[in-house]
């Protein structure tokens, strides 16, 4: 039975990486339900469920021609539904959160404090004035970034992907990943530094 299952979804990958929009139509309406259930016991909260299926069905998508026929696309796909769920969540909680530690040292204010004081919830009106500046900022400096910095960080930082599927989105090794990533960080912070001395 399984094996008729991994056969059937490997033949739709198949079809689907040769360019077969309705293939990927067919797996999606294959594994909705099943996802569906899955995140809304996992997340307990349905107003995210719905922006973590559409992110796995995202990476399945850009994943595509990388995916390796030869494994299940079932517990791959609930991989990615978990995760995704698990940097959601782990989101909200940074957000309510004010000790964040840097994660690179390049100057007294961290990528991360910056991304956080753009995610906060629970800001003031004059919060919320420098939250939109602070977002000018942040998106004026990532703009101006080289391509390859700027898809690393946007991978990591704002879609939350793992090294691990970063290497397999961009076909680059891990530890390519992480030096560019640690890269990008300098190159942000020592952006952010030079504004905020001005």
């Amino acid at each position: 039975m399984t094996s008729a299952f991994n056969d059937n979804d490997k033949d739709l990958m198949r079809r689907f990486s040769s360019g077969e929009e309705a293939a990927f139509q067919e797996l999606i309406d294959k594994y909705k339900n099943s996802l569906y259930s899955f995140l809304r016991r996992f997340l307990n909260q349905n107003d995210l469920v719905e922006d973590v299926f559409q992110e796995t069905f995202i990476q399945l998508y850009i994943s595509k021609n990388s995916f390796d026929l030869e494994r299940p696309l079932r517990p791959w796909l609930f991989t990615i539904a978990a995760n995704k769920a698990r940097d959601v969540l782990r989101r909200i909680q940074r957000a309510n959160e004010t000790n964040v530690g840097p994660m690179a040292d390049a100057g007294d204010v961290s990528i991360d404090d910056v991304f956080n004081s753009i995610t906060s919830e629970k800001t003031t009106p004059y919060d919320e004035i420098e939250k939109q500046e602070t977002q000018r900022l942040v998106q004026g400096i990532i703009s101006e970034m080289p391509d390859n910095l700027r898809e690393i960080l946007i991978f990591a930082y704002f879609e939350q992907f793992s090294y691990k599927h970063i290497a397999e989105i961009l076909s680059i090794p891990i530890g390519t990943v992480k030096s560019r990533l640690h890269t990008a960080v300098v190159y942000f912070s020592k952006k952010w530094k030079l504004l905020n001395q001005k």
